[in-house]
């Protein structure tokens, strides 16, 4: 029997359909959305997550959801596992800054994000594409991201370690840039934060010498919410935030969470005005079998200060398991916290802040903090 054409060029359609949705899967496809505070994912095959399909956003995306915030990821590029609660990204294998800044405007008004989280600058160094130039090229990319997000919050990552030691010289070279070029955009006034994603992996959390492992994607997931979580607004607001979940060997395990009624702080006062001091508030964010959360903001006194320190006593055995935006020590129950490199210099009046996991095992008050400045 002869088939009409017009029937036979739909029965083609009816079959190619389900191939090129396959497809797409894989790449661009058709946006996912909850409605929420739309964040960007943006760089390269770890943003895409080579080797871990989804990568790091796996983790994060099961964080944000613990914590209850809506959000919503968005960008032209699609993959990962059905635990990934939103598919959508920027992450382009192989591509260089100078690729993502030809492109970024277009994704930006095609997608406007509320929140960018950068991570870019790897195959600069594995190409070996004029690597001393590359964070004058990141710089203009931040600028043209600002100028066509101007109420974005954009995170700048420092590119993650590299197993080659020569193209982890160039690595470091290139990361210890990132802090001026940061603190340059803050003075300018825009929306900008530095997220120090190197220290948090080593060479031990790559599968392949370039990419991390899971647990070192899980690693990222947990920077990248610390440093949402820091800065109000680039994630909206959470109802009853949990805890953030501890890292582990797979992005998808995640710790039975019961957050506190209400956050506990410790008690805190005005700095003196006119002297190089600082306060020091800690914040109980949250609390789980075992574990728990905490946030330290330290505001600089009535002049401006180069660095901080605050110490601690734990009276109920806690101890520090992981922290972000500060080096933390702890000698007994006696802990130090100091700044790092991009978050020390604080003008007059002026905050930062800093986190950590801890664990627990039953009582865990509030400590009395003390800190200090030069």
């Amino acid at each position: 029997m002869k088939i009409p054409r017009v029937r036979f060029v739909a029965i083609l359609l009816a079959l190619a359909l389900p191939v090129l949705g396959t497809v797409l899967g894989a790449g661009a496809a058709s946006a996912e959305s909850n409605g929420g505070v739309r964040v960007m994912p943006l760089g390269d095959s770890i943003t895409e997550g080579t080797q871990v399909p989804g990568g790091y956003r796996i983790g994060l995306w099961q964080r944000l959801a613990a914590g209850r915030y809506t959000v919503d990821f968005v960008g032209s590029q699609y993959n990962g596992p059905g635990n990934l609660g939103d598919h959508d990204h920027e992450g382009h294998p192989g591509w260089r800054i100078d690729q993502i800044d030809a492109n970024i405007t277009g994704w930006l008004r095609s997608y406007t994000p509320r929140t960018v989280l950068l991570h870019i600058g790897t195959n600069d160094v594995l190409q070996n594409y004029n690597v001393s130039s590359a964070p004058q090229r990141l710089s203009t990319l931040i600028d043209h991201i600002t100028s066509a997000a101007p109420n974005a919050e954009v995170f700048v990552a420092t590119i993650i370690p590299l197993s080659n030691s020569g193209q982890e010289s160039a690595a470091r070279t290139f990361n210890a840039a990132l802090p001026g070029i940061v603190q340059s955009k803050v003075n300018s006034g825009k929306h900008v934060h530095l997220v120090d994603m190197h220290s948090k992996l080593t060479t031990g959390d790559l599968i392949d010498g370039i990419h991390p492992t899971a647990g070192g994607y899980d690693k990222m997931a947990a920077a990248w919410y610390a440093a949402l979580q820091s800065v109000p607004g680039s994630l909206g607001q959470g109802s009853s935030p949990s805890p953030s979940v501890s890292p582990s060997s797979s992005p998808s395990a995640s710790p039975s969470a019961s957050p506190s009624a209400s956050p506990s702080a410790s008690p805190s006062t005005s700095p003196t005005p006119g002297s190089r001091s600082c306060l020091a508030k800690y914040t109980l964010t949250g609390q789980w079998q075992g574990g728990f959360q905490a946030d330290v903001t330290v505001t600089a006194g009535g002049s401006p200060i180069s660095s901080w320190a605050v110490t601690w006593r734990f009276s109920d055995g806690q101890t520090v398991t992981q922290s972000w935006n500060a080096t933390i020590t702890s000698s007994g129950a006696q802990v130090t916290a100091q700044n790092v490199s991009y978050n020390g210099a604080l003008g007059a009046g002026a905050s930062t802040q800093f986190g950590f996991l801890g664990s627990s095992n039953g009582a865990n008050s509030v400590p009395s903090v003390t800190c200090t400045a030069t």
